[in-house]
C-alpha cells in the first residue's frame, strides 16, 4: 500500500512538472505586463503541432524539430504582443483577459483546421523504457519529461534572477514608471517577456503531448494551471515551482483513490480554501498603492 503510494506520488510529481512550465509563463507575463494570458495553453498545442509536423511531414530528426518548436513557440509569442496586446496597454484588464482568449479561440480553430480535431501521437523522442526505484516504477516518458522540465526552470530561475535582463524584468514589475526612468527599454522588457513565456509554453506542450498525445483540445489542458496560479501567487517564480509539483501530486493522487470524477474539480476546491484564508495566494503579496 505505502510502496502504491510512493509510486503514484512520483508519477504526480513529475505531471505537475508541465504545470511549472506553464505557470512560470503566465507569471512571467503578468509581473512584466499585468496582462493575464489566457492563450498559454493554445501556444503550447501549437507547438506541439509544430514538433509533429516537423517530425513527420519534413522528416527532421527530433532534435532540428525541437528547435523549430520552440522558436515557433517563441516568434508566435512575439506576433501576439507586438501586433495585438501592445496596442492594448492601458486598457481595462478586463479587456485584455478577453483579447488573449479570443487569441486562443484562434490559435484553437486554426489548429482544427489545419491539423484537424483528432489526437495525434508524437514521435518518441523521450525513452519509453522504464525506470525503477526499487520495487517503484516510474514511466520512461514521464521521467525523463521531468528531467528536461527540471533543467529548464532551474535554467529560467537563474536567468531570471541574476541576468541583466531578469533584473529589468523585476524593476518593470516592481515600478514600471522608474524603471523607465533609470533608463530600462519597458517596451523591450514587454517583448521579452512574452517571447520567454511562449518558450516555457512550447517546452511544456510538448512534454505534455509526447506523454498524453496532441489535439486542438490540449489548449484546455493550461486550465488547471489557474490552479497552481492562485494557490502561489501571481507575483512568486518560486510559488509557481512549489504550487504546480503540489496539483499534479495532489490530481494524481485524488485520480487513484477517488477516482476521475473527483480529480476534475478537488483540487480547486483545495485552492479555493486556501484562497479564503490567503488571498494572495500561499506565496503572493499584497500591492499596496499610495493615492
Amino acid at each position: 500500500m505505502l510502496r502504491q503510494f510512493v509510486e503514484f506520488s512520483i508519477i504526480g510529481i513529475a505531471s505537475g512538472g508541465m504545470y511549472v512550465l506553464s505557470a512560470l509563463g503566465f507569471v512571467i507575463i503578468f509581473k512584466a505586463t499585468r496582462i493575464f494570458n489566457f492563450a498559454t495553453g493554445e501556444m503550447m498545442m501549437i507547438a506541439a503541432f509544430l514538433f509533429l509536423s516537423a517530425v513527420t511531414a519534413f522528416g527532421l530528426h527530433w532534435v532540428p524539430a525541437l528547435a523549430l518548436a520552440l522558436a515557433g513557440g517563441g516568434i508566435i509569442a512575439f506576433l501576439m504582443e507586438r501586433l495585438v496586446l501592445r496596442r492594448m496597454i492601458g486598457r481595462p484588464v478586463v479587456v485584455l483577459v478577453m483579447v488573449t482568449l479570443g487569441i486562443g479561440s484562434i490559435l484553437r480553430g486554426v489548429a482544427g483546421l489545419i491539423w484537424g480535431h483528432e489526437i495525434f501521437q508524437l514521435p518518441d523522442f523521450l525513452p519509453r523504457k522504464p525506470i525503477f526505484l526499487g520495487d517503484i516504477l516510474i514511466p520512461g516518458k514521464l521521467a525523463w519529461g521531468f528531467i528536461g522540465i527540471a533543467v529548464i526552470a532551474i535554467g529560467f530561475i537563474l536567468y531570471y534572477r541574476y541576468s541583466k535582463a531578469g533584473i529589468a524584468i523585476r524593476a518593470t514589475s516592481s515600478d514600471l514608471v522608474t524603471a523607465e526612468g533609470l533608463g530600462i527599454n519597458v517596451r523591450g522588457v514587454f517583448t521579452m517577456a512574452w517571447v520567454i513565456a511562449g518558450l516555457l509554453a512550447a517546452a511544456a506542450g510538448i512534454v505534455a503531448a509526447s506523454v498524453n498525445g496532441v489535439s486542438p483540445q490540449l489548449g484546455f489542458v493550461a486550465l488547471n494551471v489557474l490552479a497552481v496560479i492562485m494557490l502561489a501567487g501571481m507575483s512568486s517564480v518560486m510559488g509557481v515551482v512549489v504550487a504546480g509539483i503540489f496539483i499534479g501530486w495532489l490530481e494524481t493522487i485524488v485520480g487513484a483513490y477517488l477516482g476521475a470524477s473527483w480529480q476534475s474539480f478537488l483540487p480547486y476546491v483545495v485552492v479555493l480554501l486556501v484562497m479564503l484564508v490567503k488571498p494572495n495566494g500561499l506565496f503572493g503579496e499584497a500591492r499596496v498603492e499610495r493615492i
